[in-house]
């Protein structure tokens, strides 16, 4: 067991991995941008992806656009790194005990890293948020704005524990959990689309667009809980918060009532058309870069390429 998680296959795909999600988010990073603001700005009225972003740098200016930048870099690639990590390193360990993968196995050890994944970097995301939501001129409630100013994610994280205590860096943890269905969904969706369709001619294009549907379905169905995991997140928590701080799944219900009550149920599901362009284009370009590395680095060391 120990020697699958600890191989040079697995090294390579969470490198692959990480290499393909920063390049994916490098590119696409004003429309999540964009998606960020809409989830957590109560006021802000934007209902496509270019007004969204012309609305952010008419009051902020263009930089505003990658404000943050740096730090979704480093948690977008220590998640990804995690996650293929532990993806493949899991799937060897069945294989190697003489398993034969089918889709439910596959579907148990994506949801398996993703806990894993939830688990180690969720610091980072808290961080991230609070970081990317920094001087950012917001028209919602001042829970969501942080007076601290933070250099960086060490930072961050250093004067969250001190003046918000450590179960601040799990805040959103119930919702990003809950989300670990949502590559879930996106494979069930996918085969069932798979199996409807034509095999003979299962050209790129077409895996490419059944790909696309399935994970449309999935941000869907998973939406609501993405932007309470983006609230809980970027907001900031006072001293006399902290002993309900534990409370995460009672806290996680209270946010998306208050949207509810706040915006209607259509209140659930703002900024939905932002997400779903960036959600799509971040995805598949990911995935391309990680199969083209992977690849190289396979061929030129003479490696087997482990799927």
């Amino acid at each position: 067991m120990t020697s699958s998680l600890l191989s040079y296959a697995n090294l390579v795909h969470a490198v692959s991995g990480a290499a393909g999600s920063v390049t994916a988010m490098t590119v696409f990073f004003p429309l999540d941008t964009a998606r960020t603001r809409l989830q957590v700005d109560d006021d802000r009225r934007a209902t496509s992806p270019l007004a969204a972003m012309r609305d952010i740098v008419r009051e902020e200016g263009w930089q505003s656009l990658y404000r943050g930048l740096g730090p979704v870099l480093t948690s977008v690639s220590c998640s990804n790194f995690v996650y293929f990590y532990a993806f493949n390193g899991l799937k060897r360990a069945l294989q190697r005990r003489g398993y034969t993968m089918t889709p439910w196995k596959d579907l148990m050890v994506g949801s398996l890293a993703g806990v894993m994944n939830v688990c180690i970097t969720n610091p980072l995301w808290v961080a991230n948020m609070r970081m990317k939501l920094q001087g950012a001129r917001l028209r919602t409630t001042s829970a969501m704005q942080a007076n601290t100013t933070y250099s960086g994610i060490v930072d961050a994280l250093t004067k969250m524990i001190q003046e918000e205590g450590v179960a601040t860096l799990w805040n959103g943890t119930v919702a990003s959990l809950v989300l670990v269905c949502n590559p879930a969904i996106q494979f069930t969706v996918y085969e069932l689309l798979k199996r409807r369709a034509d095999k003979a001619n299962l050209t790129s294009i077409r895996v490419f667009l059944m790909s696309a549907i399935a994970k449309v379905i999935a941000t869907l169905i998973t939406y609501p809980l993405q932007i309470a995991q983006a609230r809980l997140r970027g907001l900031r928590s006072g001293p006399s918060r902290r002993p309900q701080r534990w409370n995460v799944l009672a806290e996680t219900l209270a946010c998306l009532r208050h949207i509810v009550r706040s915006q209607g149920v259509q209140g659930l599901y703002k900024g939905i058309q932002v997400k779903l362009l960036q959600t799509v284009l971040t995805t598949a370009l990911m995935f391309v870069v990680y199969e083209k590395i992977a690849s190289f680095v396979f061929s030129i060391l003479g490696g087997r390429r482990q799927k």
